[in-house]
Parts: structure tokens; sequence; C-alpha cells
């Protein structure tokens, strides 16, 4: 089976779990005797990718295609589809119409069985890839315009997402809650959308010793006795951080034995920084900047409790990257990974009282917090990405015989 794999990103230069879905999926298939050939946008190194093959449509370095607002909330993505043979790479229209460049001169040397295409940003080079190879289309959306936004969002991006689902052959949500703003709000037959809930691979994590040095004094506030909420994530209206600092601040009016882990960074960093020392929990919030690699590991290893505090959050792949770092969770009903997990406290994003209360309760009971922590992991570790590839292997293979589901 030959596939054409349309991503944005691939570790170690991804920004979110999007890119950890695509390389641990693509591996997956890769090992169940699949031929992946992978686009992306920039040109970098990714190490353990020799699995499949990677093609590069621009010369952008990683933190140049960061810099175009692929993934923020703004109004700044206007324009249609508009670049020119030899125009620079402006902004994400100009990235997006050179990517659909690329991909249309590669399939015409090189048809894929299938087409895989993942969220809004590639949509429209799967569309060319299935009008000149005429191979099925699969659209895999990991969230929509109406997640990343918490609200509705960017009107082209919206149409965009529509053409795409509209024009896909068969469509993947990572969760429940994706397939009901698929259905719901894009009007697609919920038979034509199959739902494939993400899985983690714990071997990424081996050969991975904490070092306590990191988060020292988080370190010692433990030692007296404090615990640790964290949460690790993109600064944007999706993620619900301003509700999470209302409800950090709650809970210590009435405990003050917790402290706040907030690893990340986006357009709302600023914003929350102020609202901590308004709401008089400055000394009790640790802004970290962007992690990743060791540092990235720290923070989860750190952090007693992990809070997930989405408006809409399609998946959630940190939830289970903090299960594995022994962590009880709390996870906002908006979240899709708690579709796979029970062992968990769940609560709606918007009731800063209840999370208060759950990050207390937590806190206040060890043997609540090692249930919590123990139980989770019983669960997260059933999630497989094998089980994924062969779902999608036989969506390919329906897809190719001509049979719809």
């Amino acid at each position: 089976m030959n596939i054409l794999m349309l991503g944005w990103e691939l570790p170690p230069h991804n920004s979110g779990g999007l890119g950890v879905a695509c390389y641990y999926m693509s591996k997956a298939l890769a090992l169940a005797g699949s031929s992946i050939d992978f686009v992306l946008p920039y040109s970098a190194e990714h190490p353990d990718t020799s699995f499949m093959r990677i093609h590069t449509a621009t010369k952008l370095g990683p933190l140049e295609r960061n810099g175009l607002g692929a993934y923020d909330a703004s109004g700044s993505i206007t324009d249609a589809l508009h670049r020119k043979s030899g125009e620079g790479l402006n902004d994400i229209r100009d990235v997006q119409a050179k990517y659909i460049e690329f991909v249309e001169s590669h399939v015409k040397h090189s048809k894929p069985d299938a087409i895989h295409a993942h969220d809004w940003l590639t949509i429209e080079a799967g569309i060319k890839a299935k009008e000149i190879t005429g191979a099925p289309l699969v659209v895999h959306v990991h969230a929509t315009e109406f997640d990343r936004a918490g609200g509705y969002g960017n009107p082209l991006v919206h149409e965009i997402e529509e053409q795409g689902l509209l024009m896909a052959d068969r469509i993947i949500a990572v969760s429940e809650i994706t397939k009901g703003l698929i259905v719901h709000r894009y009007r697609i037959p919920a038979d034509k959308v199959e739902v494939m809930h993400n899985a983690f691979d714990a071997s990424v994590m081996a050969g991975y010793n904490y070092d306590d040095q990191t988060y020292k004094y988080l370190e010692y506030l433990k030692g007296e006795g404090y615990t640790v909420a964290a949460t690790i994530t993109r600064f944007t209206v999706q993620k619900g951080l301003i509700h999470f600092m209302r409800a950090a601040a709650r809970a210590s009016e009435r405990y003050d034995r917790l402290v706040f882990l907030l690893a990340g960074d986006g357009e709302q960093r600023d914003e929350l920084l102020r609202l901590s020392a308004d709401l008089g929990i400055a000394d009790k919030v640790f802004f970290t900047g962007f992690v990743r690699g060791q540092r990235w590991r720290d923070a989860y290893t750190v952090a007693d409790i992990f809070v997930m505090s989405s408006v809409s959050e399609p998946f959630g792949l940190t939830a289970l990257e903090a299960a594995h770092h022994d962590n009880a969770l709390i996870i906002s009903k908006q979240s899709g990974v708690g579709e796979v997990l029970s062992h968990i406290f769940r609560y709606d994003f918007w009731d800063i009282d209840r999370l208060a209360d759950q990050m207390i309760a937590i806190a206040a009971s060890n043997g609540l917090k090692q249930t919590l922590k123990v139980n989770v992991k019983r669960e997260y570790t059933r999630l497989s990405w094998d089980d994924v590839a062969s779902r999608c292997l036989a969506m390919y293979r329906r897809l190719l015989h001509g049979v719809a589901a």
C-alpha cells in the first residue's frame, strides 16, 4: 500500500500533538507493510524517520514556518491562494500554495494508492492530489477551526475545511466530540465519519532520567508538603487557561499548599502573567516558557496533578503523556481524551469552582491521588497505534475496492 501522507509537522519540530500523532501513525503503518511518502512544508532533520520518505515543499526552517500563524486563532488569514511562481513565502497562504505545487508535481511521477491529509493546512493539497490521480482521499481531522478559535474563528479556514470534508472519500475524527462538530457544524453525513482515538507509545520515553535540578524550587516546595498542579500546552484561547488561572486563585483561597506550573507559550502569555498578579497568586504560579526535550519531560515529572482546561480539545495527547509520568488527571468535559479514560476527574471548562474543588481534593488526599494515578495508567496502556494503523489500512482497502464503509 503506497500512502501519500500530507502533514504540517513532525517531532522534534512540532508545536503540539498533531506532529506526534502523524509520526506514530505513520510508523505503525510502515511497520504493517505500507510505503509512505510524507510531505512537510519546511526543511529540517527528523531523527528516527527511516521507515518513510520525507519530502520538503519549501526551504523554510521550522521556526520560520511556526511564525506564520498556522495555529493562531487570528484574523490574519484573509487571502485565497494567490502565490505566483518566484514570489517569496511571506504568509501561511504562500506556504500552502507552494505546498500544493510540490504535491501536484510529486503525484504526477508517483501515484499513491491512498491520500491521507491532516487538518485544514493540507486539505487543499489533498484535493489537488485526488483530482490528478483519482486516488481516494482521507481527511483526518485533529481539530476544526471551531476548536482552535474557541468559537467561530476564521471564515476562510471554515470554507477550506468544509470543501475538504465534502471532497473526502472518508473522514477520520479523533473523538466523538470532533465527529459531532463535523456532522452538526458542517452538515456531513455521520456515516462518512469514523472515530479513531489517538494512542500513546511509551517507548518514546525510554532512557529518560529525571533531572531534579530543572525545577529545583518546586522540588523544595514539594518537600514542604506542596502539591504541583500543571498544564503543558499552547497559551491560546482554545486551551481555557484564563479559567484555569481563576480556578487556581479560588483553590488557593481555601488550600495554601497548592502551586501551579504553566509550561508553554503563545498569544495569551502576557495576559496570563498579568492575571496571576491581579488575582494575587503570582507567587504560586510558575511560567516556564516553551519547553521540549528534557525540560518538557521534567515538567510532567515534577507535577502531581495535570489539568487539561480546554474550551474545545478534539483529543488531548498531553493527558496520556502526563498519565505516563505519574500524574493524576483533571480533564475538561470538552476534551476528547476523556472518551478513553475513566479514572480521571472531569468538569466543564467554565466551572472554576468545581475545578478548584477537584484540585484541592487530590492535593489533600494522598490516597485519592495514588488511586487516580495507578488506575489511569492501566487505561492508557491499552491504547495502541498498531490498532489505529490496522483500522486505517482496512479503510484504504475498502475505498480502493469501492466500498463506502
